[in-house]
């Protein structure tokens, strides 16, 4: 049987054809960072206006691949939650209308969680039980996984987020955008123990959360004066030994929250994904852990770390459970913060007629 996947909940139109056994038959991306390079950041609006040009070339484009027509398809999925508003209706529209003229039964997806799915895809045996931890643009979080479809949020970001982190130091070092690549890049050239950069939390084992904002205000603070108000430009030396301390501190709250959270549930294994799980310092490290913790890790791979289709084969869970939506399906721009906040809210347990 055979899935369409459709992913826009930020500034990626992506899609994906995966057959059930999780085999990849297309996948298509088309990227928005040109469009938002000037302005430092996405610009919603602007994210949404390319999704409608994008998404039916982006359907038309994995189909190909696959070598597949609409008419082979067997279900339409699409990521509802959490993302920005009008980037997720775009998807969302173009779902719903898949499924009505197909006949074809619609799977709701949520894209933090398919994040972490992500870890799953060539891997022989199942992931589950885990921790995971999503670390993107949007989302730092991790997760208690009793299975594929079973998500309790342990904690999360009261600031920003990693990614979101990544991206405004990089403005202020005079990096370009996306900021992950460009601080990890200039990293490589400086010493991570010039600037002692604050760790928020990072000896409160209880405290499962991450903050952010602080570390960025620190190396705000950190520039040399009046660099910021002149626009003036660092030394190399400077930014490397800026980006290289700065991103040090975000890799030791990350893996010392995971392992912490890895204690409290007693897992033993870590699945981490999202687009700041790409950075090598942050994979390098976890491994390290991971040998001197005793505890098995899955990282998604990097390809799949970056927002993408073909980490909407976690509808093939839902699907499998029988829960499909209605066609007044809604999208939720936010993750909730119930701690209990799990996949299974508003089932819909229909019998598959396939």
């Amino acid at each position: 049987m055979l899935l369409l996947a459709i992913e826009t909940t930020c500034d990626e139109t992506a899609a994906a054809v995966i057959r059930d056994d999780l085999a990849v038959l297309g996948a298509a991306v088309a990227s928005q960072e040109a469009i938002h390079r000037r302005f430092q950041g996405v610009v919603p609006e602007l994210a949404s206006r390319a999704h409608v040009d994008r998404i039916v070339p982006v359907v038309d484009q994995a189909l190909s691949q696959a070598g597949v027509a609409l008419t082979d398809l067997n279900c339409v999925a699409v990521a509802n939650t959490p993302g920005l508003a009008g980037s997720l209706l775009v998807g969302l529209s173009a779902a719903k209308s898949l499924a009505l003229a197909l006949g074809l039964p619609l799977v709701a997806i949520n894209h933090v969680f398919a994040h972490l799915y992500a870890c799953q895809l060539g891997e022989p045996e199942s992931i589950f039980p885990c921790v995971g931890l999503v670390v993107s643009g949007g989302h730092s979080s991790l997760f208690r996984c009793d299975d594929a479809l079973t998500f309790e949020l342990l904690g999360g970001t009261i600031d920003d987020a990693a990614g979101e982190a990544f991206d405004k130091v990089a403005t202020l070092l005079g990096l370009p955008y996306p900021g992950g690549p460009a601080i990890e890049a200039a990293a490589r050239a400086g010493n991570p123990s010039t600037y002692a950069f604050p760790r928020s939390f990072l000896h409160e084992p209880a405290r499962l959360e991450f903050s952010f904002s602080g570390l960025k205000t620190a190396v705000r603070y950190a520039l040399p004066a009046g660099v910021v108000e002149k626009r003036a430009t660092l030394e190399h030396r400077t930014v490397a030994d800026l980006a290289a301390s700065f991103q040090q501190a975000v890799v030791d709250v990350l893996v010392a929250k995971a392992v912490h959270a890895l204690t409290a549930t007693g897992y033993q294994t870590l699945c981490v994904g999202g687009g700041v799980a790409a950075n090598a310092a942050i994979r390098s490290t976890l491994e390290s852990a991971a040998r001197r913790h005793g505890f098995q890790l899955h990282i998604a791979r990097r390809d799949l770390c970056t927002d993408n289709a073909v980490m909407g084969a976690l509808a093939w869970e839902r699907f499998r459970a029988g829960w499909f939506e209605e066609l007044d399906l809604d999208i939720h721009p936010g993750l909730m913060r119930d701690p209990k906040v799990r996949a299974r809210q508003n089932p819909q347990n229909h019998t598959t007629t396939l």
